[in-house]
This record gives C-alpha cells, structure tokens and sequence, in this order.
C-alpha cells in the first residue's frame, strides 16, 4: 500500500501529465517524457514502451513506431502490457518492464501503473490516428502532396508576407498515355515519382510541388529559380529500371504566374485562376510553357459565355448547317458535300474557331454533333421528298464519341428517325492516338459499314498518321489534309509531291476513294488530276454554302476543272 506522501506526489505527477497533454498550443515531448520517467522511478519501472501500427498487417510485419517513455538501462521482465485496436485498425501497444531485484508492484501501485499506461495510450493513439488523419488529408493515393497541401502552403506563405517573388505552376505531363503504353502502367508510375522527386529536390525548401491528379501538378518556387525549373519541365531523362539505365523522355506542358512583390492573396483561387489559365492555353498551342497575362483571363471569360450560352442555343437552334461541295475532278460533277456548323446569334455568325475547341472541352461537343447529324438528316429527307439529285453528306464526330459505348445505335436511330437511306450518309473521324481508342475506332468504323454508312479517316497527314489507320480499319474515303497537299513551290519530285502520289496510288490499290481539302489554286487541281486524286473540295470550287445557295447545286451544276 501506498503512503499517503507517496500518492500525493503520484496524483502530482499525473496532473502535470495531464496538463502537457492537453496544452492546446501544443506540448514539449521532452516535458511529458521528463514526467513519465518519475513516474517510472516511482513504481520500480526499468522500461516503459509504447509501440503504434497503422494497421494489424503493419503489426503482423512488425513496422511500427516506438515510443520509449524511459529507459533505465537496466533491462528486466515484462510485468503489464496493453494492447489497443481502434476503430480503424490502428494498433496500440503499451508495456513495461521491471528488473529481477525490484519488488514486486502491490495491487495499488498495479492499479496506478494500469491507468498511467492507459492515459499514454490514449494520448498515443490521438496524436498518432492525428498525424495519419493529416497525411491522408494533405497526400494522395501514392503518398505525393494534393491540392489541400498546396492551399495550405499557399496560405502558410500568404501569412508571412512571403509570396511576393514567388513563382507557381500548373503543368501536366505531355503524351504521357504513351509512355504508359511502351513501358507499362507500372513502370509509368515509377516514372512519375522519379521526375517528382527531381523537381521536388530542385526547387528545395523554397517551394513545393503537388500532384492534383493523374499526371497534373502544380508547384511554388523562387523566381530565381525558374530558368531551371523550366528548364527541368521542357524536358528531362526519368528513369523507371535503376538496374538496367532504361530512361525515358519526359516533357511538360505548363502555366506560369510570377507573383509580384507585395501580393496579398484573399484565397488561393487568385493564382489557381492564373496558372490554370495560361496552363490551359499552354496545352492548346504552339508554346508549351505559356506566363500569365491578363489576356488570358479575357479568353477565360470568353469560353465561359460559350459554355454558359451553349445549351439555349442548341435548344433554339442557333446553330446552322452550312455545307461545302465535294467535286468530281474528272466531270466536274457536284459528288458530295461535308456539313460545317456556323452559329448565327442575333444576326451574327459565329465562326466555328470561336466556339468548336470550347466545345471539345467537353461532352458539349457530343451534342453538338449530334445535332449536326439530325439536320442534316431533315435537309436530305427534304430534298429526296422534292425530287432533287441528292448527294452524300459527311458529318463530322469528334473523338469524344470514342467513349460512348451506344455511340453506333444513336446514329442509327437519328437516320432511320429521319427516314434517309444510308448511303447518303457519311461520317468522318480523325485517326486515334491510344489503343484504347484505335480499338474503339476499328468497332465504330466497322458497325457502320456493316450498317451501310460510309466512312472517311479525316485530316490523314496532319498529325503522325499510321499505317495501321488505314490498313486496319474498313474506311471508303481518305481525306487528304491540306498540310499534306503539294504547294506551288513543291516541283514533281519534292519530298511532299512524292509522299502524295505515292499515298493516293496506296489508297486506290486498298480500294479507298481519296478527297484533297483546301484546294486553292488550278495547279494544285493539276497535281490531283496527274496523282489521278478523284475528289476535291476547297475555295477554287466552291467556299462554304448556305442551305439555299447549296440547293441551287442540287440540279446538275458542274464545276469547270480545266
């Protein structure tokens, strides 16, 4: 039993303990450990050891967190131990150890020394399930710093008057979908954190950097560190097989905001609105890495009108087909036609420049083509019902359709709606950049030519066209871009010249008919003529037509193509 001076000085050492763990403003370690070892002292306790799992696996594996409240050295036998499992798995463990000669604890001092051990865990387990709730809150998946990290970061700096001089930057890892298809999903991630940590350890204490997701990440430096870091992000060797030295290219896309001295940021929106921004404008561009100007807050604001105005003006259909003529070069017969959008608001046209990338931004532009789809439809069950010499109509869908999985009954229930045969129909599709979406294509393509509809590869030539694009899938037409088209400059045995003859004798011998745009000038209609190109459309022919003006074609117009 304990004497009275024995409990006093005991409840003494417990009010103190309780007082440093419940210190709002935060506790000294050295204090509470300093008071934990008198209790030690008191009660003969050679060793005491907290040990924290995040959970049963980690204790399972033995990878814990150790506490040693105190430690005489002198080593000795478990007398008490405490196991705790909270709600989340966490695990607990508290023990304590007495040597040989001490004397045994009397069934009071066993009672007191239970409740210190349970008060510590209690404390244990708080601050530790706080920390873990913390690195959840400010780390992804993967363990890199989020968004949250990044805000708080920015408040962190923002309070001390220390953002002015600052640089941030949103960028995002450029083609890096193919990466993850040459060397694997696993090895992608590797890459990931290696070119992370390379920045991260190039920037320093100076700043950070934060993945928001996938391959988007923003960071904070010094100014006078930018020129690296650019440098870093316009592109940089990663490494993914330590043992073998494979590397890989990794280049960036990226927003930036040099932070004037003297800012004061009211919420993090104000440099997240700059850097996305110009990120934004950096991945839509000629220019990879793109600095904030107010400009782009203008062009910000002008995408958002578009998005905002978008749905009444599909509703009351302010969107118009215009259509542009497909000729035959041999007779001069109108043969086809390709439907183009214009938007007419408030007696005003729109140009498709204007508002067809803001739509790609999303699902918008899905239903915009659609629409097209459909009025195209009306326009050419109209004309049959008059009696006109119909021809085929292409439509334009974007890449974005490659998702839908209803994409190929959802053209078909608009032409069969509209009662128009299938083969006044014809949809155009831009080559794909993934296997994903190669894969999708091919079943697209395929669906509608079992369907009747024809189909045309379009832009072939703007972007690194692959073979397989034409030797894979079940196309009708190549449309030849007028990139790719020779110029008056280009003579009979330019690269350019030579590279078009050969794709359209290609073409022809795969069975494909083959359309040039942009077709300007008699001498680029002589080259397609010798290149025995059947089809042209462009400005020397024809420019874009009105529903009425195209009408007036309908009625064997020929085009003089000498």
């Amino acid at each position: 039993m304990m004497t009275e001076s024995q409990n006093v000085k005991f409840y003494r050492h417990m009010e103190n303990l309780l007082r440093l763990m419940t210190n709002l403003n935060g506790f000294s370690r050295d204090s509470l450990t300093d008071e934990l070892a008198e209790i030690c002292k008191m009660f003969r306790i050679s060793k005491g050891e907290v040990r924290f799992f995040q959970g049963l696996n980690y204790e399972m594996q033995d990878k814990g967190e150790s506490y040693v409240c105190y430690d005489s050295g002198e080593g000795g036998t478990e007398v008490h131990h405490i196991r705790v499992v909270t709600n989340v798995n966490a695990v607990v463990n508290c023990s304590v150890l007495m040597p040989a000669y001490a004397e045994p604890l009397s069934p009071d001092e066993f009672e007191k020394v239970d409740l210190v051990m349970k008060t510590v865990l209690n404390f244990v387990s708080r601050k530790r399930l706080q920390s873990v709730v913390e690195m959840l809150a400010f780390h992804d998946e993967s363990g890199f710093y989020n968004s949250r990290y990044f805000q708080r970061y920015l408040h962190q700096l923002n309070g001390e008057n220390a953002l002015g001089g600052k640089a941030a930057l949103h960028f995002n890892l450029r083609h890096f979908s193919l990466i993850n298809q040459e060397i694997g999903k696993t090895a992608g991630d590797i890459v990931i954190r290696n070119y992370y940590d390379g920045l991260s350890t190039l920037i320093g204490r100076s700043g950070t950097v934060c993945r928001l997701g996938g391959d988007n990440f923003v960071a904070i430096c010094d100014q006078s560190q930018l020129d690296q870091v650019i440098g870093y992000l316009e592109g940089t060797p990663v490494s993914y097989d330590s043992g073998f030295g494979s590397r890989v290219m990794v280049y960036a896309s990226a927003g930036v905001y040099k932070i004037p001295e003297g800012f004061q940021m009211h919420n993090p929106g104000e440099i997240m609105d700059k850097i996305i921004s110009s990120s934004n404008a950096a991945r839509g561009g000629a220019e990879h890495i793109r600095f904030f100007a107010d400009s782009l807050l203008i062009e910000k604001e002008r995408i958002m009108r578009v998005q905002q105005r978008f749905p009444a003006a599909l509703a009351n259909e302010e969107f118009q087909v215009y259509y542009q003529p497909k000729i035959n070069l041999r007779t001069g017969e109108l043969a086809g036609a390709e439907a183009l959008c214009r938007w007419i608001r408030k007696d005003k046209m729109i140009q498709p420049a204007d508002f067809i990338p803001v739509l790609e931004r999303s699902t918008d532009i899905c239903k915009l083509d659609f629409y097209m789809l459909e009025h195209v439809c009306k326009d050419l069950r109209q004309w049959l019902d008059e009696g006109r010499q119909v021809v085929r109509i292409s439509v334009n869908l974007s890449r974005r359709h490659m998702m839908d999985v209803d994409l190929l009954n959802t053209i078909l229930e608009i032409i069969d709606r509209c009662n128009v045969p299938h083969q006044y129909i014809e949809i155009e599709l831009t080559e794909t950049t993934t296997d994903v979406e190669f894969k999708d294509l091919k079943r697209v393509v395929g669906g509608l030519q079992r369907a009747g509809i024809f189909t045309s590869v379009d832009d072939f030539g703007v972007g690194y066209s692959s073979l397989n694009l034409i030797r894979e899938i079940p196309w009708n037409v190549l449309k030849i871009d007028r990139s790719f088209l020779p110029g008056e400059k280009d003579h009979k045995d330019s690269a350019r010249s030579i590279m078009f003859r050969h794709v359209i004798a290609m073409a022809k011998e795969l069975g494909l008919a083959c359309i040039a745009e942009g077709v300007e000038t008699q001498s680029q209609v002589d080259i397609l003529r010798d290149s025995r190109c059947g089809l042209a459309q462009g400005f020397f022919f024809d420019h874009v037509l009105s529903k009425a003006d195209f009408e007036e074609k309908l009625c064997g117009f020929r085009y003089p193509v000498t």
